[in-house]
């Protein structure tokens, strides 16, 4: 077994685990998105690996590929890798998630 400490990327944002495996990668995190918060600031954001989420707490809303969406606690989402996207938090409540990056 192994045990990693937490990577902190951003205030809001914590990778528990980022580890390759022969042709794979897997980064494992949890994300707390504060009321009023946007991932990113500005603009779009995409990456090369394919997120999978799974909402704890709260909504987000945003747009992925062009494509208004929203998400609330006990739902998931899959964003395929290089798809733009951004998230908003408009609740009252911070949003908690869960996520693994895959490439």
């Amino acid at each position: 077994m192994e045990i990693q400490k937490n990577i902190e990327i951003s205030g809001t944002v914590e990778d528990l685990f980022n580890k390759s495996f022969e042709n794979t990668c897997v980064r494992f995190g949890i994300a707390t998105i504060q009321p009023g918060e946007r991932l990113p600031n500005e603009g779009l954001t995409s990456h090369e690996e394919n997120e999978f989420s799974y909402i704890m707490k709260g909504t987000l809303s945003g747009e992925s590929g062009g494509v208004p969406y929203s998400i609330k606690a006990g739902e998931a989402s899959i964003i395929p890798a290089g798809e733009q996207h951004w998230c908003v938090n408009e609740g009252n409540e911070p949003v908690q998630l869960v996520y693994a990056l895959v490439k």
